[in-house]
């Protein structure tokens, strides 16, 4: 790990990126914060191992082509996204169970407000996903359009819907609406 943080810092002063490292090293250097991409993507532990893994071993098929790009985590981020969205179209609709679990499952590892990750967990896939690559990820309309092979239109308007619904639950909540 050390060797890695002596690469340098990114340039707007983040995390190291260690893309001059082997494929393990990459891994460890930088799964943790891949898998918590992939939370805030799917929304539950289960399916962002699930896209943290997919995208891993993809990266490491192609491993030798991609360490030579500027940009191997922008590369597993965007299978990630893209995997998300695969499996968002696959089933559209919801998955119901024949028990319902009796506890919630949390996340400490996750910064921020706890409250807007439970918020963004209760908007459809679609919507969550733009929010996160706009929000979280920093990407313009014309990025995350690309990215999820959509329109820039498209993006808006999830945007803009998944704005309104949390600012709907937030305004019911304040009011004590919601029970």
């Amino acid at each position: 790990m050390a060797k890695i943080a002596k690469r340098g810092m990114q340039q707007n002063g983040g995390p190291p990126r260690p893309w001059g490292v082997e494929f393990t090293d990459f891994v460890a250097a930088r799964g943790d914060a891949l898998y918590r991409y992939g939370y805030v993507l799917a929304g539950n532990a289960e399916d962002a191992a699930d896209l943290t893994q997919e995208a891993l071993m993809r990266l490491g098929d192609a491993w030798s082509r991609i360490r030579k790009k500027d940009d191997p985590e922008g590369y597993v981020r965007t299978t990630m996204a893209r995997l998300h969205v695969s499996r968002w179209r696959r089933l559209r609709r919801e998955r119901l169970v024949a028990t319902v679990p009796e506890v919630t499952y949390t996340d400490d590892r996750l910064d921020g407000d706890v409250g807007l990750w439970k918020e963004l967990e209760g908007l459809p896939p679609k919507q969550r996903a733009v929010l996160v690559l706009r929000y979280y990820e920093d990407l313009s309309d014309q990025e995350i359009a690309e990215l999820l092979g959509v329109s820039r239109g498209t993006v808006r308007s999830q945007a803009a819907r998944a704005l309104d619904k949390l600012r709907i639950r937030v305004t019911d909540l304040e009011t004590g609406r919601v029970g």
